[in-house]
């Protein structure tokens, strides 16, 4: 019996690619290393005291390399105290000392959850994920917890009563304002009257009340909760404060 040469073609083929997948293995996700799970005690190796390891930052419990950025995150850089651990909380309070320097979001509000939220995305888009922190956000399998759900899910409820408000206040325009050291504060309308209003969501948001100025025409200046600036006049256009 005779063999064809043409039966090793599909050998000779099989053999080939496999030595090219070997050689250069497809790019794909699950090709690619798993990111690494840290403890507390590991990614504070990485705050950038040592210059032969790479300076690593936490921040809702998502590790990135800022190594790119060792001008400021690096020993005596302006942002160092953020290297080498997860300080989510010092994002929005400014507080970089102490117990400032805390991944806890204890008593924040849901606009200033949100801006944590958009400085997570903002590393994300501009630094390499590394790897998870094991702790209040990730557990053990680098699973999300319910305290970083929770932190997505308030952060999104913050996000929506921006919009609400926004669209309420554009309802209504706000005053025109300007200061100067030799006049003081003033704020005036181009139509319409300054009054002093509240802003209803803002306790929802940052869990005070807070007033704006608002332009109202004549014929709405009879509504309840409009207050007149101290000094000003009831149909002034203009107030100095």
């Amino acid at each position: 019996m005779r063999w064809s040469p043409f039966l090793g073609i599909p050998f000779c083929f099989a053999l080939l690619s496999f030595l090219l997948f070997k050689i250069f293995p497809f790019n794909s996700p699950h090709n690619q290393p798993e990111h690494r799970l840290f403890t507390v005690e590991e990614l504070a190796l990485y705050n950038g005291s040592d210059p032969q390891l790479p300076i690593l930052l936490g921040i809702l419990g998502s590790v990135f390399d800022v190594t790119k950025g060792k001008s400021h995150y690096g020993a005596g850089g302006g942002y160092n105290h953020f290297a080498g651990r997860d300080a989510s909380r010092a994002f929005v309070s400014g507080n970089f000392t102490g117990d400032g320097l805390t991944d806890s979001l204890r008593g924040l509000s849901s606009t200033e959850v949100k801006s944590i939220v958009e400085w997570r995305d903002f590393y994300s888009r501009t630094y390499i994920l590394m790897g998870k922190l094991v702790g209040r956000y990730y557990d053990i399998e680098g699973n999300p917890t319910k305290y970083l759900k929770g932190a997505e899910a308030k952060a999104a409820r913050g996000a929506q009563l921006l919009e609400k408000q926004k669209n309420e206040e554009a309802q209504v325009p706000s005053c025109n304002s300007r200061w100067s050291q030799d006049e003081g504060s003033e704020v005036w309308c181009d139509d319409g009257y300054p009054r002093l209003v509240q802003r209803p969501v803002e306790i929802a948001l940052t869990g005070k009340m807070s007033k704006r100025c608002a332009c109202f025409k004549e014929d709405e200046l009879v509504q309840s909760g409009l207050e007149v600036y101290n000094g000003c006049d009831y149909f002034a256009t203009k107030c100095r404060l």
